[in-house]
C-alpha cells in the first residue's frame, strides 16, 4: 500500500510517498542521503540511528514511516546547525569524548534531549539518559563529563 506521509524534517516540510512500513532509518540514509544517522544493529539496541522525534530520542531503525505523519524530526544534520550543538560539541571536544565518531550523532542527540529536559542534570541522570547509546571506544566517563560540562557552559541555552 502506498501512502502520502507528511512530516517536518529539520525544519522543512516533507511529503513521503511510499510504503508506510518502510523504516525511517532507510528513508533518511537512502533517500535523503543523511548519513549522520548511522545503521548499527537494526534492532534498537545501539542508538547509532538515534533521531529526535517530537522532542524525544528514538531509534530510527524501529520507526515505520507511517507512524511519523505530522511529526517533527531532527537529525544530526539539522541539529548541527544550532547554537546548542556548538556548545555541546565544544564540550565533547574539550574532554576528548570523541574517538571513532560512529556513535557521536546519537550521543549528541541524546545529550540534547537530556539537557533539554534538565539543564542541570546529575551524573546519574546523564548516565541514564545515555543508556540507550553504545560506544565501543571511549567508555562512557568522558561522554558523561562532556554533557555535564555543556550544562555548566550552556549559559541558559537549555
Amino acid at each position: 500500500m502506498i501512502d502520502i506521509i507528511k512530516f517536518n524534517l529539520n525544519d522543512k516540510e516533507i511529503s513521503y510517498t511510499g510504503s508506510a512500513s518502510a523504516r525511517l532509518l532507510d528513508f533518511l540514509r537512502d533517500e535523503k542521503k543523511m548519513t549522520g544517522t548511522k545503521c548499527g544493529c537494526k534492532e534498537g539496541e545501539c542508538g547509532a540511528c538515534c533521531v529526535i522525534i517530537d522532542g524525544k530520542t528514538v531509534n530510527s531503525c524501529l520507526v515505520a514511516m507511517g507512524s511519523i505523519h505530522g511529526a517533527s524530526i531532527i537529525t544530526i544534520e539539522g541539529y548541527s546547525k544550532t547554537e546548542r550543538f556548538e556548545t555541546l560539541s565544544k564540550a565533547f571536544e574539550s574532554v576528548s569524548a570523541i574517538q571513532c565518531g560512529f556513535c557521536m550523532p546519537g550521543m549528541l542527540l541524546s545529550s540534547e534531549c537530556i539537557l533539554d529536559g534538565n539543564p542541570k542534570p546529575s551524573e546519574t541522570i546523564v548516565r541514564e539518559g545515555l543508556s540507550g547509546n553504545l560506544c565501543r571506544c571511549t567508555g562512557y566517563n568522558s561522554i558523561v563529563k562532556a554533557v555535564l560540562k555543556a550544562s555548566e557552559k550552556g549559559g541558559g541555552l537549555w
